[in-house]
């Protein structure tokens, strides 16, 4: 299977089943995701003012905005007089109460390789969430077409390493680019005007403790096979094996990658 199959494997609705059971438990447990939004909007703040760019964008699209750790830093900093939040469940919107009830949000669940993107956006944003697209190029070319002029495009998704203890031992797991390869797929169509990366490592007591991170993120959206004690046993040992820093002390791997990008 080649890289693009395996990114076509996704299904979207299971996707979407798990991240929906995890809407009450996501917040408190993802806590990389929540510091990757943080950092996004720093990030995205300061390349703005060394541009010295002071209007700041008032039509806002956040596509897989998920519980709304970005989507109140969205409303929080730049004050919008449109924000729009987007996210393959439905069931999002009732842990989005609060933003949703400013003037100037509203709520569009769905698939975001599918949405009508707004005519004249000046924002497009998404945290942590375009590694589950099938067509990312497809997406970017979309977003270009819908944004104003002077628009941006501004996110993170994960790299290489993201999750490889869970992948090395399961042989389940999405299919990443690297940094570069984001570049070249923005690079006919846009500047990028800042693009990092960097690692991530979380201990965890046990694997198990790693298993049930995950399960409270919903990101267990390629793995659907049943988990077998025999089957839990063996990955717990192996896991122990492998990953150990330390008695009673596993580890696990996040690698975001943050690029923010200008229409041409």
């Amino acid at each position: 299977m080649n890289n693009n199959e395996q990114t076509l494997c996704i299904d979207k609705q299971w996707v979407a089943r798990c991240f929906a059971h995890s809407r009450n438990t996501y917040e408190k447990e993802a806590c990389v995701q929540r510091q990757v939004a943080e950092k996004m909007m720093r990030l995205l703040l300061a390349a703005w003012q060394n541009l010295t760019i002071t209007t700041l964008p008032e039509r806002v699209v956040e596509v897989g905005c998920g519980t709304g750790s970005f989507s109140r830093l969205l409303a929080d900093r730049l004050q919008p007089t449109s924000l729009l939040l987007n996210d393959l469940c439905p069931e999002m919107e009732e842990c989005l109460l609060d933003v949703c009830s400013l003037p100037f949000t509203s709520f569009l669940p769905g698939d975001a390789e599918n949405m009508v993107i707004p005519e004249k956006t000046q924002l497009i944003a998404s945290c942590s969430t375009i590694q589950w697209f099938h067509h990312p190029q497809v997406f970017f070319e979309h977003c270009h077409q819908a944004l104003d002029a002077d628009g941006w495009l501004a996110f993170s998704t994960f790299g290489k390493e993201n999750l490889y203890e869970i992948k090395e031992l399961t042989g389940s797991g999405l299919y990443y680019q690297t940094l570069e390869e984001h570049k070249q797929l923005l690079k006919p169509i846009f500047q990028v005007v800042h693009a990092e990366e960097e690692v991530v490592k979380l201990n965890f007591s046990t694997p198990l403790d790693v298993l049930k991170h995950l399960k409270k993120t919903g990101v267990t959206g390629t793995e659907k096979r049943v988990w077998s004690p025999g089957r839990l046993q063996r990955f717990c040992q192996k896991y122990l094996e492998k990953f150990s820093t330390g008695p009673q002390s596993v580890s696990l791997t996040y690698h975001p990658i943050y690029i923010i990008a200008k229409k041409l």
